[in-house]
């Protein structure tokens, strides 16, 4: 029964921006939106980097921390079956915007939309490898817990709308706008295998990492727990 809690909160959260007029049934990619990740095992404005308070739902250090020592730590499992396909990314969420277009909105400055939605102008700082930006096209949209790490550590044996909420979650800190370049050299590795060449994201970042798995109750490797306490000791409280 408690596997099924975040599903139920997400539906709930779903039925709310579907009565703002939101909805979530494109699953087609947004036109020119480069997200897609290679495999290792076959991309913040709205804050600074020190506070990462341009991430929705992220936890404190302290909170974090209790979320980390309660997580299931197991080895990676098996890749068979997956399929970027098996998460639909990324998903209307009206007024002609898609999941990535609202993320670019959101982590950038001055952001302006054309008729369709697409930014056109604005500023981004990537917190990954702090580089700056103006031009959309040179920005992914990072899943935080990347989905093939997902499949691996949980995700298997949910549905295809378990799978989507999770590839569209804007209520928790799993998507964010960074560099194109650190996105793809991040790929599918968890924190053990790669970590933000600015250190000083470090904090937010095992901050996001923990509450994503702990929001879909995902499992941790051994590596991957004691990398994520090394990242949470660099927070200041």
């Amino acid at each position: 029964m408690k596997r099924q809690l975040w599903w139920v909160r997400g539906l709930a959260v779903g039925a709310v921006l579907a009565v703002a007029g939101c909805s979530l049934v494109n699953d087609q990619p947004s036109p020119g939106g480069g997200d897609d990740k290679p495999s290792a095992s076959s991309g913040v404005g709205g804050g600074t980097a020190e506070d990462g308070s341009g991430l929705p739902g992220l936890p404190t250090a302290e909170q974090a921390r209790t979320q980390l020592a309660e997580l299931k730590v197991a080895p990676h499992g098996s890749m068979s079956g997956y399929s970027r396909a098996k998460f639909p990314h990324w998903a209307a969420q009206g007024e002609n915007c898609d999941t990535r277009e609202t993320v670019l909105e959101r982590d950038g400055t001055d952001v302006e939309r054309d008729a369709q939605c697409r930014a056109v102008s604005g500023t981004w700082t990537s917190a990954y490898d702090d580089e700056k930006f103006t031009e959309a096209s040179d920005l992914d949209i990072d899943h935080m817990v990347p989905l093939a790490n997902a499949w691996r550590s949980g995700a298997d044996g949910w549905t295809q709308e378990q799978r989507k909420a999770f590839a569209n979650d804007l209520t928790h800190p799993q998507l964010l706008a960074v560099s194109a370049s650190s996105n793809r050299s991040k790929g599918d590795q968890g924190p053990d295998e790669w970590q933000p060449p600015a250190k000083t994201y470090w904090c937010t970042y095992g901050r996001a990492w923990t509450s994503v798995k702990a929001t879909y109750e995902l499992s941790v490797t051994e590596p991957e727990k004691e990398k994520l306490t090394e990242m949470l000791d660099t927070c200041s409280s």
